[in-house]
C-alpha cells in the first residue's frame, strides 16, 4: 500500500493574512513597549486632520494588549475562518472584516471620546453571526440564527449594562450586527 503525501495548504488567505497581520501588530507593539498601539492599532478620538485617524478606524482590529488578549482572539478567528471563507470566498470575507474595523471605529470615535480600543473582538462576533447564515436558504430564517443572535449579543448587551470591565460589550454588538447584515444579504437577501 502506498503512502500519499501530505502537504500544507493555505486553506484561507484572507483570514491567515488577518491573523498574521494581528501577531505582527503584537509583535512590534512590545517590541516598541506600547507605543505602536497608540500610533497605528488602537482608535480613540484623535483630530481629523491627523491622516493616522483614518487609518486607525481600520488598523485597530490589528491590534491587541497581550498575547492572551490576541490568543483569545485568534482562536475564534482561525477556526470559523476557513468555512466562511469556503462559502463566501476570501474578498467576502476581508470585507466584513473591513467594515466591522470601520463601524466599530468610527462609532467609538464618535461615542466614547475617552476610549481608546483595539483587538479583533468585533470581528470575531461578525464571523460568529455570519457563520450561523452558512446554511440558510432564501426564505427562511432557521432558529438556530435567532438563537445564536440572542445568546450572543444578548449576553454582550447585559455585560455592557450590568459589568463593568474593560471589554468593549458593544464592539461586540456592533460586530454581530455587521456579521447578521451580511449573512442576510449574502443568504436571504440576494
Amino acid at each position: 500500500m502506498r503512502r500519499q503525501k501530505l502537504i500544507i495548504t493555505n486553506n484561507a488567505p484572507a483570514v491567515l493574512g488577518f491573523a498574521l497581520a494581528c501577531l505582527a501588530a503584537l509583535l512590534i507593539n512590545q517590541f516598541t513597549g506600547g507605543r505602536a498601539n497608540r500610533v497605528l492599532f488602537m482608535t480613540y478620538h484623535s483630530s481629523l486632520k491627523d491622516v493616522l485617524t483614518y487609518v486607525r478606524f481600520f488598523t485597530h482590529v490589528l491590534g491587541h494588549s497581550s498575547w492572551t488578549h490576541l490568543i483569545g482572539n485568534m482562536s475564534y478567528i482561525l477556526l470559523l475562518g476557513p468555512a466562511l471563507e469556503e462559502k463566501y470566498g476570501p474578498a467576502k470575507v476581508f470585507e466584513v472584516i473591513a467594515i466591522t474595523a470601520l463601524v466599530t471605529g468610527l462609532v467609538n470615535w464618535i461615542f466614547f471620546p475617552d476610549t481608546a480600543l483595539c483587538g479583533a473582538s468585533g470581528v470575531v462576533f461578525a464571523f460568529i453571526l455570519l457563520i450561523s447564515f452558512a446554511n440558510v436558504r432564501s426564505g427562511e430564517i432557521p432558529v438556530t440564527v435567532i438563537l445564536v443572535a440572542l445568546i450572543f449579543l444578548g449576553e454582550q448587551v447585559y455585560d455592557g449594562i450590568f459589568i463593568r470591565d474593560n471589554i468593549s460589550n458593544l464592539s461586540h454588538v456592533l460586530g454581530g450586527l455587521v456579521g447578521a447584515v451580511a449573512g442576510y444579504n449574502l443568504n436571504i437577501g440576494r
